[in-house]
């Protein structure tokens, strides 16, 4: 059986059942890490699932929902806003420039900033439809393969004074996905040493954005703030893609 086979109410019951999993998960990640669980918080990442799930799961007390699709995001943020559902958005996909404005107009966090147009796309358009900065995390290349989105490691502290140098937008840290191949324990140990390395110059650039489904309890243990859960969350997508 599916989502898109059950009830509302089943289908809150088994967001609920998966939730509390995931929330045991963070303790526990958190208790091997000496942290408290209050220092990392859960985006449930809800592409391609609709935006009724996006509403149970703000019922269930999450504040933080991740999308990585401009029209599906878009759509969703107005869907909830419109209910009177408060929540957090997060863009956690690549971005192109064109859709600056529009993400600018509804999420609180970009995660996938790697590039100086970029930076200079949404400056301009958080410029023009709100009223406060937009948050931004530095997406980092842990293998320096760019191709897939992330900035090398080379790059990084150019990229991290482009985003400083324009008060329409505010560092908030840096995002990182664990290469294909690469142990979670490597990738996230690496991520650790880049964040030390922007938090020197910037201190309030303290989230870490990294960990999914597969890999979140290991990037906790090195220091992740902010972890991207979705399918462990929401289940499987491939009967909706």
């Amino acid at each position: 059986m599916t989502a898109a086979d059950l009830t509302g109410e089943e289908r809150r019951s088994e967001l609920a059942a998966n939730l509390a999993d995931v929330r045991a998960r963070i303790e526990g990640a958190c208790t091997e890490a000496g942290r408290s669980p209050e220092t990392v918080k859960l985006i449930a990442v809800t592409k391609t699932f609709p935006a009724g799930d996006a509403m149970s799961l703000a019922g269930l007390g999450v504040t933080d929902i991740g999308e990585n699709r401009d029209q599906e995001a878009a759509a969703k943020a107005a869907a909830l806003r419109e209910a009177g559902v408060d929540v957090r958005w997060h863009y956690v996909g690549q971005l192109q420039r064109n859709k600056a404005r529009s993400v600018a107009g509804y999420a609180h966090l970009v995660h996938s900033v790697d590039r100086p147009a970029l930076v200079t796309a949404l400056a301009n358009a958080a410029g023009q439809v709100r009223e406060d900065p937009l948050g931004c995390l530095i997406q980092v290349s842990v293998d320096g393969d760019t191709s897939r989105g992330g900035v090398a490691e080379s790059d990084l502290a150019a990229l991290v004074d482009s985003v400083t140098s324009r008060p329409e937008l505010a560092l908030r840290g840096i995002m990182a996905v664990a290469p294909l191949g690469w142990a979670p324990d490597r990738a996230f140990e690496q991520v650790a040493a880049l964040s030390e390395k922007v938090r020197a110059a910037f201190p309030r650039a303290c989230e870490i954005s990294a960990g999914m489904s597969g890999d979140f309890t290991r990037a906790i243990v090195f220091g992740a703030t902010l972890v991207r859960i979705g399918s462990i969350l929401l289940g499987s997508r491939s009967h909706l893609r």
